[in-house]
């Protein structure tokens, strides 16, 4: 992908009776490291205290044994961090720990919350609350250990009344995991069952890779309570309008999760089959890029008859070191993350499937890296349409004036970039492929139509202080 969007979080919530929680919570955590490589935690209870070790760096760097085994207890969430509000600073890594009105709690939080400078000004002035960090998480953390309510049901309930944006959240108390979804149902959060105890997780490859069994999605604004007596929903699920993130199924989700009762790869093979449909191309071959584009690429070949061949080899460890390049390695830009095979690509008119672009800085150079291995023609085919809007619901992307399609047409773009020929699936042709009625997913990036009022531009800093 050219300059891919970035998902804001993986979180995880397990709880094990009779067995330590954290361990399995790392694992959960290590399948979701896809949604964020910037800082991991864990915090578990044993019922009377909450224990929590956050670091910077993959889930692997930041865990080892002995860190695991100062987490006792039989439950635990866990969160792995890609930055959409706040710096990317160990103040800022989650689960984040509050202390308020209701007890202790810890809370990881996937997604975006839009009105959460209002709020924490109100919380700070009205409430005389303090905050330790720069997070909209924070905001949705102490809102919720301060609501007025009986029970966490009322509670969830005040706080999604306050509430603008994207959530879904696993938080941890002494006693009992607490997990719950925004209304719109933005970013997916599913539970399973595991060992006679219970797991919740951004996706459902997070169940698989620890043996769990899915049971079901959480509704767009349902609310979870897991303790010794079991699963209850405390929070009925919002029966209105949804808005399902489009990019769950083009980028953000693992091939191998189940969205919305339909696995990813599926949807992602089907979009390229629709992008065969609507812009056909004579060519010799078709290569997907590696690796969210591939699955794409493959339907192309399908549906357009044309054989597919892997064109680039991809260094999957870019990008995931805090060791920089110096800047002879620096000039040679895409060659650090793909290598070509020429042996494949000479002579070839080639059809090259991606999953989107974004700013298309990076575009450009894998058109020349490719033609530079030899082929003869290159024909662009993106499986998501034009991305003209920013997005406000925890993906960080890019603004307004850095987005190519909101500034260049198709024609522009495809000379800008260097293609022989350039495609975008549509609109409905996505919605066609991923089965899914468009009334009931967002879109707005591809349509500047947002499920909500937002501000023309947020700032990812807003909530820093001097």
């Amino acid at each position: 992908m050219a300059n891919p969007p970035q998902e804001a979080c993986g979180v995880v919530g397990v709880y094990t009776p009779g067995e330590e929680a954290a361990r399995t919570a790392f694992f959960g955590l290590f399948s979701l490291q896809h949604r964020g490589q910037e800082s991991a935690g864990i915090a578990a209870s044993d019922g009377r205290t909450i224990s929590c070790r956050r670091e910077m760096g993959l889930v692997s760097q930041a865990f080892h044994e002995f860190d695991l085994d100062r987490l006792p207890g039989d439950m635990a969430v866990g969160h792995t961090r890609y930055s959409t509000t706040g710096s990317s600073t160990r103040d800022n890594a989650q689960p984040l720990e509050v202390t308020g009105a209701n007890g202790r709690l810890a809370l990881g939080h996937n997604g975006n919350v839009i009105n959460a400078l209002s709020l924490r000004t109100e919380l700070e002035d009205s409430w005389g609350l303090r905050f330790t960090t720069a997070t909209d998480s924070e905001v949705i953390a102490q809102l919720l250990v301060n609501a007025p309510g009986a029970d966490w049901g009322e509670r969830v309930g005040y706080m999604m009344r306050r509430l603008q944006g994207a959530y879904s959240v696993a938080a941890l108390t002494p006693r009992e995991i607490i997990a719950f979804r925004d209304p719109l149902g933005v970013h997916p959060l599913c539970v399973g069952m595991f060992r006679g105890g219970w797991v919740v997780a951004s996706e459902s490859c997070a169940l698989d890779h620890i043996g769990a069994t899915l049971l079901r999605e959480l509704d767009p604004g349902e609310a979870v309570v897991i303790d010794s007596d079991g699963l209850r929903s405390v929070h009925a699920g919002n029966e209105g309008a949804h808005a399902l993130c489009s990019f769950e199924y083009i980028y953000f989700s693992r091939p191998d999760s189940i969205v919305d009762g339909r696995l990813v790869h599926a949807a992602r093979r089907e979009m390229g089959r629709q992008l065969a449909i609507e812009h056909p191309v004579d060519a010799d071959m078709v290569m997907g890029i590696p690796d969210s584009a591939i699955a794409a690429g493959t339907g192309f070949a399908e549906e357009s008859g044309l054989p597919y061949q892997e064109g680039l080899v991809k260094n999957r460890y870019v990008g995931r070191t805090f060791i920089q390049p110096d800047q002879r390695l620096r000039d040679l830009g895409v060659r650090l993350k793909f290598n070509p095979l020429p042996e494949v690509l000479t002579g070839k008119r080639v059809v090259v499937v991606d999953d989107s672009i974004v700013r298309g800085t990076t575009t450009p150079h894998v058109v020349n890296l490719l033609r530079s291995a030899g082929a003869k023609e290159v024909h662009l085919r993106v499986c998501a349409p034009p991305i003209i809007s920013p997005c406000h619901f925890g993906v960080d992307m890019a603004t307004k004036a850095e987005l190519v399609a909101a500034q260049k047409s198709v024609p522009e773009i495809c000379k800008f970039i260097g293609a022989d020929s350039l495609g975008y699936l549509s609109v409905d042709g996505l919605f066609k492929a991923i089965g899914r009625p468009r009334k009931h997913s967002c879109a707005a990036c591809f349509t500047g139509e947002y499920p909500v009022e937002v501000q023309l531009e947020m700032d990812k800093l807003a909530l820093e202080r001097p």
